[in-house]
């Protein structure tokens, strides 16, 4: 399923996605594929899977698709 966060707050670890199927989507930095510190910006456009969570539904296995400000190499230049 894909999606755009909604919001995601770093410093409580958690925020939640809107599917492109409506709705809103719980996501914790635990379900955020990579490795280093977890994070995902307002806006960025990502691929995950739905699981029933305890108070309602949950991603997992949520990956990047672009589209999100900051990220590896932003503002870098090679010259």
């Amino acid at each position: 399923m894909k999606g755009h966060v909604k919001w995601f707050d770093a410093k409580k670890g958690y925020g939640f996605i809107e599917s492109e199927e409506g709705g809103d989507v719980f996501v914790h930095f635990s379900a955020i594929s990579g490795s280093g510190f977890r994070s995902l910006e307002e806006g960025e456009e990502v691929e995950f899977e739905v699981e029933q969570g305890p108070k309602g539904p949950a991603a997992r296995d949520v990956t990047r698709l672009g589209g999100g400000t900051g990220g590896e190499g932003a503002g870098s230049r090679s010259w």
